[in-house]
């Protein structure tokens, strides 16, 4: 996890455009740089660094001695480096994963560059030679990347928005993220102006040959198509896992103790094991003490044996955190805000109690694999597959968000195995009929995947869906519940009738949506435009996003 940020035909005074890239100082916290670029005027980049591949030679820009043209700075992991630079038989400077960014640039050009890399990454790539500018970022949006243009030709460009907020004050230019899955070129002119020239989407590694997705998939004798199936997605969750190994930082894992993180952090802990990682790997759980959350987890830790640590979470210091929640999170999303409550809080024990920096999450699981308790409400299972692609594609608005700023706050690097394209791809690529609820239970394939292995407790592996910020309390009283009725007494009745009038964007219909507003707008003035819409579910006609108030909600029985 790395802060990247750049200015391009700026003429911005030093003391603005040095104390607009220190707002993002918290992604990287081993060590900073700001450069100019020699001979472009008004061309300057700044780099929080994370030093995680490397330690010796990754600062960036990253420039390297065979093409000093190029500048690069990058925010990401690239894990399938290793095999591009032998395959291209590259001469590497340094054994930073990024470098091959520039290798493979030099040889074939920006399109088949970004569709050679099996990784999450969001970079700026600027060709001084041809005066060019290229940005890009992988397929979910893992690893986030935004952006202005103004009207004269002034690009400025940052790893998150509040690095750009003081600098388009004046020039009244929108700040707008660079899509997933998307690369975006620029002309720098003569006059150091710069103009857009082409913005394409990107599919990662489609120059691979046809089996490669495959390569590593586990070749089982099986009795039907469907035990093959299983056989393939166990398969590609493990080699999803094991590449995101990549680090010479101790490696961590968050553990709710629901299906997906819980698969994470047993099937790391597995492979940790066969690489001879020379420490345990930490697990992390929060909630409160009678949080079916904290429960499931410790059992969870206890059969993989992981060295557990547990944070006690309680309404008041989570209602305390909102405010600095939202400023990080830079969105006022409902459900977004009160899931990244608790992550932030156990992202922030992490940084300050424990010496892992490398976090492995089970974000994306539940877009994928149709987890959201609604799903058992569509109407076909065609309208299940879209919603579920729908879902993956907002991604970088909702969960990929939260879990990106929740941890980056603190100086962490997140990795998100579910979200790897290998897996997504082949998922995604099933029987629609395959991929929807089963028998009253969400997620049944990939639980079924993973059956009679003994890699989890039976118990977690069926354990319904309780989406994270429910289940940090108990089924009594959710943490919702805590925030509306602390909330009721900030906002009264006059400013929910003017609402409409007061934020004609998405207006909020309740008052703990107008308290995040209202907090959303005085860290972000005028920047309600962030966020198109809200997270809820479908098919049900809820008026709240979470889980709880549906009435498919059914908590498990020992709860």
């Amino acid at each position: 996890m790395c802060g990247i940020w750049a200015l391009f035909g700026s003429d911005e005074c030093l003391s603005v455009q040095c104390t607009s890239a220190m707002r993002i100082a918290h992604r990287g916290p081993d060590a900073f740089r700001f450069e100019n670029v020699n001979g472009f005027t008004n061309c300057c980049f700044g780099f929080h660094r994370l030093a995680v591949v490397d330690q010796l030679y990754g600062m960036q820009p990253l420039r390297i001695k065979k093409f000093p043209f190029l500048w690069l700075c990058y925010n990401g992991e690239i894990y399938n480096h290793h095999t591009l630079s032998k395959q291209f038989d590259f001469d590497h400077q340094t054994k930073v994963d990024g470098e091959i960014l520039l290798h493979l640039y030099a040889r074939f050009g920006i399109q088949k560059m970004a569709s050679l890399l099996d990784g999450v990454f969001a970079f700026i790539l600027l060709d001084t030679a041809n005066r060019k500018v290229f940005l890009g970022r992988d397929t979910y949006g893992v690893r986030p990347l935004f952006k202005f243009l103004t009207d004269d030709g002034f690009l400025a460009v940052c790893s998150e928005a509040k690095g750009l907020t003081d600098i388009t004050r004046e020039s009244r230019a929108n700040i707008v993220p660079l899509l997933p899955g998307h690369f975006e070129a620029f002309d720098l002119k003569q006059n150091g102006k710069v103009q857009s020239v082409e913005m394409e989407p990107f599919h990662c590694c489609t120059e691979e040959p046809a089996h490669a997705v495959y390569d590593t998939v586990e070749r089982l004798p099986t009795s039907s198509e469907e035990e093959t199936v299983k056989a393939n997605v166990r398969a590609l969750f493990e080699n999803s896992v094991r590449k995101r190994l990549m680090a010479q930082r101790r490696i961590g894992c968050l553990l709710s103790g629901g299906l997906d993180s819980s698969l994470v952090a047993a099937t790391l802990v597995k492979l940790a094991k066969e690489e001879k990682l020379q420490y345990p790997i930490q697990t992390f759980s929060i909630g409160s003490e009678d949080s079916p959350d904290v429960l499931a987890a410790r059992k969870v830790a206890a059969h993989i044996g992981s060295e557990h640590h547990e944070v006690n979470f309680t309404a008041e210091e989570g209602i305390q955190a909102v405010e600095e929640v939202i400023y990080h999170l830079e969105t006022y999303d409902i459900t977004t805000v009160r899931a990244s409550v608790g992550m932030y809080l156990i992202s922030k024990y992490i940084k300050e109690k424990s010496d892992s920096v490398v976090i492995f999450s089970g974000e994306g699981a539940d877009e994928l694999t149709q987890g959201y308790l609604y799903f058992h409400k569509a109407p076909t299972p065609k309208a299940a597959a879209e919603d579920s692609v729908r879902l993956l594609k907002e991604l970088y608005l909702f969960d990929v968000l939260r879990a990106d700023r929740t941890t980056a706050a603190h100086g962490l690097e997140l990795r998100v195995p579910f979200l790897d394209h290998r897996l997504t791809a082949y998922y995604l690529s099933l029987p629609e009929e395959m991929r929807t609820p089963k028998h009253g239970v969400e997620k049944h394939l990939l639980r079924d995947s993973f059956k009679d292995l003994n890699l989890i407790p039976d118990e977690i592996l069926w354990r319904r869906k309780e989406a994270f910020s429910d289940g940090m309390m108990s089924e009594k009283k959710s943490w919702y519940v805590c925030l509306q009725e602390h909330l009721e007494s900030m906002v009264n009745d006059d400013q929910m009738e003017k609402a409409p009038k007061t934020f004609p964007h998405n207006a909020p219909r309740t008052k703990e949506a107008y308290y995040f507003r209202q907090v959303f707008e005085k860290q972000y003035p005028g920047q309600a435009e962030w966020l198109s819409h809200y997270w809820m579910p479908r098919w049900t006609n809820a008026s709240d996003p979470s889980a709880r108030t549906l009435a498919i909600y059914k908590p498990d029985k020992d709860q």
